[in-house]
């Protein structure tokens, strides 16, 4: 499986990837949705996390981008800001249904990612 990372928070994201390569999972990361974009043109990602507030591009807008350039893929959200019932407001409307706080916990986090790669495959 190939995951992308993207967070604005530059020492969290590249230790979440070394974490979750140490589990045998492929991570590409970036800091910003422009890099994320670019990483996503030349590369299959199976899922991406992503942060819901970045500077510039936030995760909700990021993935609508990276939705257009890969309709498979699956999507999970990180957000240390607002409550379940706020981002689940935002979130419907786009489809996004798989949300975690930050700090995050990873194994909470494989969890998250194990269970949406499974209903990935349940629809094929």
């Amino acid at each position: 499986m190939n995951i992308l990372l993207v967070d604005d928070e530059v020492e969290l994201v590249s230790a979440l990837a070394e974490r979750l390569e140490l589990r045998g999972i492929d991570v590409a990361w970036a800091s910003n949705a422009k890099d994320a974009i670019a990483l996503a043109e030349t590369h299959h990602f199976d899922l991406a996390v992503l942060d819901v507030k970045m500077p510039g591009m936030g995760g909700l807008a990021l993935k609508e981008q990276l939705a257009k350039q890969h309709p498979d893929m699956k999507f999970i959200f990180l957000t240390a800001y607002g409550s379940e019932q706020d981002f689940n407001c935002v979130a419907s409307d786009i489809g996004a249904r798989c949300y975690l706080v930050k700090p995050v916990d990873i194994e909470e986090l494989m969890a998250a990612i194990r269970t949406t790669l499974a209903k990935q495959e349940e629809h094929r």
